[in-house]
C-alpha cells in the first residue's frame, strides 16, 4: 500500500503490525495539525467510560469521551462541524474544525443548539515531535490515507471503524480486517 504524505485532514490508519501498543492498537487517527515542527491529532475510534456530564460540571449530556492519545489526557479537545456557532475555532479540512469557545459551546450543548453527531470530545491527544511522525511512518507503522467522509467522519461507528478501514485497504488488509483484537484469544 502507498501511503499518501501526512497532512492535516487525513487519517492515519494504524498497520496491524503495531499490535500490542497500547495506546495505538487497531486506532484511526485524524491529523489535525503537521508541519515541520511536529503533528497533531486526535483518535477516533477509542471511546472511553466517561460521557460529557460525568467531566464538565453544568453540562448534563450524556455525549461520549474518546481517547484522543497518550498526550494530555487530563485536558479535554474536541473537533465539530459547526465553525459558525463556535468562535475561535481552527479548520482542520473537509468542513472538520478543532476547538473554539468551551463556554459558548457548554451552552449550545445545554440549550439543543448542538448535539453529538455535530462534535466529539478527546481526553488527550496524540503528538509527535518534529519527524518522529515520519520515523514511524518509514517503520510502516501507519498507513495515510484521504478522509473521503470529510465531517461525516464525526458519526463513524467506533466499533468498526479500524475494521472499516482495512477493508478498504484491500488486499493483504483485508485478512487483518477479520483478526482478533488480542492474537492469544484465537
Amino acid at each position: 500500500m502507498i501511503s499518501l504524505p501526512p497532512n492535516k485532514g487525513k487519517l492515519l490508519v494504524a498497520e496491524p503490525s503495531i499490535i500490542g501498543d497500547v495506546s495505538f492498537n487497531r486506532s484511526v487517527v485524524l491529523l489535525a495539525d503537521h508541519n515541520a515542527e511536529g503533528s497533531v491529532g486526535f483518535i477516533l475510534n477509542k471511546v472511553l467510560d466517561y460521557s460529557l456530564s460525568e467531566l464538565v460540571p453544568g453540562v448534563n449530556k450524556d455525549f461520549k469521551i474518546y481517547n484522543g492519545g497518550p498526550v494530555e489526557q487530563d485536558n479535554l479537545y474536541f473537533i465539530h462541524k459547526v465553525p459558525d456557532l463556535i468562535p475561535g475555532s481552527i479548520e482542520i479540512d473537509g468542513g472538520i474544525f478543532w476547538g473554539g469557545n468551551f463556554e459558548v459551546v457548554k451552552s449550545l450543548i445545554e440549550n439543543n443548539l448542538i448535539f453529538e453527531d455535530d462534535i466529539k470530545f478527546f481526553l488527550g491527544y496524540s503528538g509527535w515531535d518534529s519527524n518522529q511522525l515520519n520515523v514511524e511512518l518509514d517503520a510502516n507503522a501507519w498507513v495515510v490515507i484521504e478522509n473521503k467522509d470529510n465531517k461525516g467522519i464525526l458519526q463513524q461507528d467506533a466499533t468498526n471503524f479500524w475494521k472499516d478501514k482495512m477493508e478498504e485497504l484491500g488486499g493483504d488488509y483485508l485478512i487483518w480486517s477479520n483478526a482478533p483484537e488480542n492474537p492469544s484469544y484465537n
